[in-house]
């Protein structure tokens, strides 16, 4: 079976690896277009989360710029997405209204947004989302994206007590009974609700915290890494152990058994499609190229923020709505080594390397080395793609026994 045989799967690809690698590496030198865009429509947070990448981390460079993303450059945004999907004859793009916290943009500003751009980009399927930490979600909010078919997801970590302990709002007090309020208020706009996402917390039970986002009744649970690097390592991930995947194994346990599936898991998923031969739709796993960009609030078109964890400017181009184009950033030398998709050399003899795709790419730095190495996760993922691979490798010869 194919996907049984997944300790050559890199060199199975239909291209043979090496050319394969040239055809990724060529198509992003020629500038591979943008099929998501991720804009930091408001620049500050209502929350004063200790784990944020984006307000805790190397770069703070969000202290200076613009509180909101203003009209002007929202037009800007549409000017040069309709250019995008014209040049390269883009059926669908997906836009990710992000922050800070996109709440605090107001009703108003968000449908500005959503309006321009669909409005630029007519012929186009411009499928909007928007990611919230809840605390200012209403019903005025809920019938405005229902109304303009936004759809949205709510970092939570699980139970309260997980919850509050990097959730908590500027006083110090936690923030985990608006968000279950919130919640329940979501679960009544299904046509809204896209899922749940949660950090990882070793500190919290891992069963318990995905049973506690059950409650939640999620379409879908996505669970994040803590961002970190090897020059800066996540918590509790030291030289040995695969604390990360261990955690990660044991939801993987609860959640692939059950019948009838109580949820999607994003990252379970996305692992179970490449190991059967398919391609991720999302960053740190596979080899497919990243298609994301990221315009903040002044309209500066940069890597993803969670680059910027590395160092001060990790994600800068030197680019702007204002006066470049997503093409010029397409081709720029740092938007390509980010999106490639490729492992770095050290992943190279890897039997893993065409799931894992060496990880995320932010999670690769080291202070002198840049970018070029493995992620600082290296083991965690070899470990729980390995259990995932041997758990449902099993499943596949048993059906294909019985089929026999």
């Amino acid at each position: 079976m194919y996907c049984l045989s997944i300790g050559h799967l890199g060199d199975r690809h239909p291209l043979g690896w090496e050319r394969f690698v040239a055809k990724i590496e060529g198509a992003m030198e020629s500038g591979a277009p943008f099929r998501q865009f991720i804009l930091k429509v408001h620049g500050r947070c209502d929350l004063a989360c200790d784990h944020c990448y984006v307000y805790t981390k190397a770069d703070q460079r969000w202290r200076l710029r613009d509180r909101m993303m203003s009209r002007e450059i929202v037009d800007h945004v549409a000017r040069r997405m309709a250019a995008h999907v014209r040049t390269h004859g883009l059926s669908s793009v997906d836009v990710v209204l992000h922050g800070g916290e996109p709440l605090l943009a107001g009703r108003n500003h968000l449908e500005y947004c959503v309006r321009s751009i669909r409005d630029a980009c007519a012929g186009c399927d411009v499928r909007f989302g928007l990611q919230t930490n809840g605390m200012l979600l209403s019903s005025s909010f809920l019938s405005l994206f229902a109304s303009l078919g936004v759809r949205v997801g709510v970092s939570v970590d699980g139970y309260q007590e997980a919850h509050d302990r990097h959730r908590r709002r500027h006083d110090g007090s936690g923030s985990f009974d608006a968000v279950a309020a919130a919640l329940a208020e979501l679960r009544e706009w299904p046509e809204v609700y896209a899922g749940l996402l949660c950090t990882v917390d070793l500190a919290n039970d891992p069963v318990r915290t995905y049973e506690a986002l059950l409650e939640f009744s999620p379409p879908a649970v996505d669970f994040l890494l803590p961002n970190g690097n090897w020059s800066s390592p996540p918590p509790g991930r030291g030289p040995r152990g695969t604390p990360y995947a261990d955690w990660l194994v044991a939801v993987f346990d609860r959640w692939y058994p059950a019948v009838p599936q109580e949820t999607t898991v994003r990252l379970f998923t996305e692992i179970i499609t490449v190991l059967l031969g398919g391609w991720s739709r999302v960053e740190g796993i596979g080899t497919t190229p990243h298609a994301m960009i990221v315009v903040e609030t002044d309209g500066s078109i940069e890597l993803s923020d969670m680059v910027s964890t590395a160092f001060d400017g990790a994600g800068a181009t030197g680019l702007n709505v204002a006066r470049d184009d997503f093409d010029t950033a397409a081709r720029h030398p740092a938007v390509r080594a980010a999106r490639t998709g490729v492992p770095p050399p050290a992943c190279r003899d890897c039997e893993l390397r065409r799931v894992c795709g060496g990880g995320s790419y932010a999670h690769r730095y080291r202070e002198g080395a840049g970018f070029d190495g493995p992620s600082v996760y290296c083991l965690d993922l070899f470990r729980l793609i390995s259990h995932v691979r041997d758990r449902v490798g099993r499943d596949v010869a048993l059906l294909a026994g019985r089929s026999g």
